[in-house]
């Protein structure tokens, strides 16, 4: 296996192949009670073509469980008529609970890159020279993480970390810069008049007023604009 050849730890899920589903039904299961799963199992297995058998993990839900299906990790889930499986190949020696959690945190981590690839233009390549997509690349990348900043800048004071949820590159554009409005000149005044239907007015407003109170001070530093700190 390549990963092997040049000593790299893996996870991967697994696909849905008969001799696999013999393998999870005869499988020694117990409960898992530091995953969302009802039961887990472990056991090494040699899929065809592969050179050697490989240490295997997955977990099983009760399909008669109570539990919304919406509330269930949805990743890699495949059917038998009694369970939901979710089976893994690692080389990795930790465990199952941890592997788990660790792969979903790369789930998530591929929302982000498919985000960036579709509204940061992280995919396109713009030139047939090395260099030039380099920089386009990171471009892309803090144009990304310029609008998480924005967003983190914009939330309610009180808010914690755990209360934070993503907002979305697309939905950020729709709520503070694709702005139906009209700028106005009168009396030696300048201003901007919004729709009546832009709903994010307060928010929009708030928004400014804090980034124009980002000032250095005589010191040199960036006094803070909210008062409170994120926590968690």
């Amino acid at each position: 296996m390549l990963y092997e050849k040049h000593q790299v730890q893996f996870i991967v899920a697994a696909r849905k192949t008969r001799r696999l589903l013999e393998e999870l039904e005869k499988a020694g299961w117990k409960p898992s009670r530091k995953t969302d799963a009802d039961e887990q199992c472990e056991f090494w297995y040699q899929p065809d073509d592969w050179a050697k058998p490989y240490h295997f993990i997955a977990l099983r839900y009760r399909k008669n469980e109570k539990t919304p299906e919406k509330e269930r990790e949805q990743y890699q889930l495949f059917d038998t008529p009694q369970y939901r499986y979710r089976a893994f190949v690692t080389n990795i020696q930790e465990p199952i609970d941890l592997l788990v959690w660790f792969y979903n945190g790369r789930a998530g981590a591929e929302n982000l890159i498919k985000e960036a690839n579709n509204d940061a233009g992280l995919a396109a390549h713009p030139s047939g020279r090395w260099r030039t997509n380099c920089v386009h690349f990171q471009l892309a990348l803090l144009a990304y993480n310029l609008n998480s900043w924005l967003m983190l800048f914009n939330r309610e004071e009180e808010a914690k970390v755990d209360d934070l949820q993503h907002t979305t590159l697309a939905t950020a554009r729709l709520r503070f810069l694709f702005l139906a409005a009209r700028v106005w000149r009168h009396a030696g005044r300048e201003g901007i008049s919004y729709s009546d239907h832009y709903q994010e007015q307060g928010l929009f407003h708030r928004l400014m007023k804090r980034l124009r109170e980002i000032a250095c001070d005589s010191g040199g530093t960036f006094p803070p604009v909210l008062a409170r700190a994120l926590a968690k």
